[in-house]
């Protein structure tokens, strides 16, 4: 199929691309890395009547770290996560998500911003900003607000952004030098989408979990944290009842749909198996692995 006719204007500026966006609303839709709007616009299922391209806007791309904040500009490719020392080292949790997104052809030129944007429940980097608590800055004309990751997907592709408002940055506290995290994914093939994926970050002090974050993807209309899960989980001696109680705690936490790549059981059975091994890894105790005996 071939897009619907649309209009086109690249966006010179911040405020450029804003007053676009205030004059057009929601048939308007942006564009930065184009990797998930130019499918959406051949499939039919977005049909805007003009795109702005933002792509070429320098003042939205890079990282800045600083000791008590790191900010990611929107328009910062995959590509440029995958090569910063600085992702490297205080958040290799987004940098073991980016790995896995897609191919490398879409990973040169899909973005951050475009990606959280864009929303898809299936898609990696959401449920590392829940397991991050990162915070997503939004902009207008009248100003910038910090959305917290937990409130800003709100279903399936969308988001609380404003019809008028763009994305421009990430900002993410850097998680404690103790801090230990796990990144898993169940897919077809290498590049799809996952069935389901566990983006976790935790805080481990001698053999018990004192802060824990588990970050789904793959089993609703949007990231979820196991935050019920997690509670059981925390502050305790992890035995294999334990853990067997906080996996109940997530089978009553989410709704996993069933479509053409698994049944809601399999989704379910799948996040309760990758539950047990994050904990597993967190914690360094084989033992908990899934299939292991007690």
């Amino acid at each position: 199929m071939k897009a619907a006719a649309f209009s086109y204007a690249r966006a010179t500026s911040v405020a450029d691309a804003l007053a676009l966006l205030a004059r057009h609303g929601d048939e308007a839709k942006v564009m930065s890395g184009g990797q998930s709007l130019m499918p959406a616009l051949n499939l039919r299922l977005a049909t805007p009547s003009l795109v702005i391209d933002i792509g070429r806007l320098a003042e939205l791309r890079g990282i800045t770290a600083t000791p008590g904040l790191i900010t990611i500009g929107a328009l910062t490719r995959h590509v440029d996560l995958l090569r910063s020392p600085e992702i490297a080292a205080r958040l290799p949790l987004l940098r073991a998500a980016v790995a896995h997104v897609a191919h490398p052809a879409i990973r040169n030129r899909g973005t951050i911003g475009g990606n959280l944007a864009h929303a898809d429940p299936a898609s990696e980097l959401p449920a590392c900003m829940l397991a991050l608590d990162a915070g997503m800055i939004a902009r207008g004309q009248k100003g910038e607000r910090r959305i917290a990751a937990e409130h800003f997907f709100t279903g399936i592709y969308t988001t609380a952004l404003a019809p008028d408002e763009l994305l421009v940055a990430v900002e993410i506290a850097p998680p404690p030098l103790e801090a230990r995290f796990f990144f898993r994914e169940f897919a077809r093939r290498s590049g799809d989408y996952a069935m389901v994926g566990l983006a976790a970050m935790a805080v481990v002090e001698g053999a018990r979990l004192v802060g824990l974050r588990l970050g789904y993807f793959g089993i609703g209309d949007r990231p979820q944290l196991a935050l019920e899960a997690a509670a059981r989980l925390v502050g305790r001696d992890v035995t294999a009842h334990v853990l067997d109680a906080a996996q109940g705690a997530l089978d009553d936490e989410i709704d996993p749909p069933q479509d053409q790549q698994a049944t809601s059981g399999m989704r379910r059975y799948l996040a309760r198996q990758l539950m047990a091994e994050a904990v597993s890894t967190l914690l360094d105790r084989p033992d908990l692995k899934p299939g292991r005996a007690p």
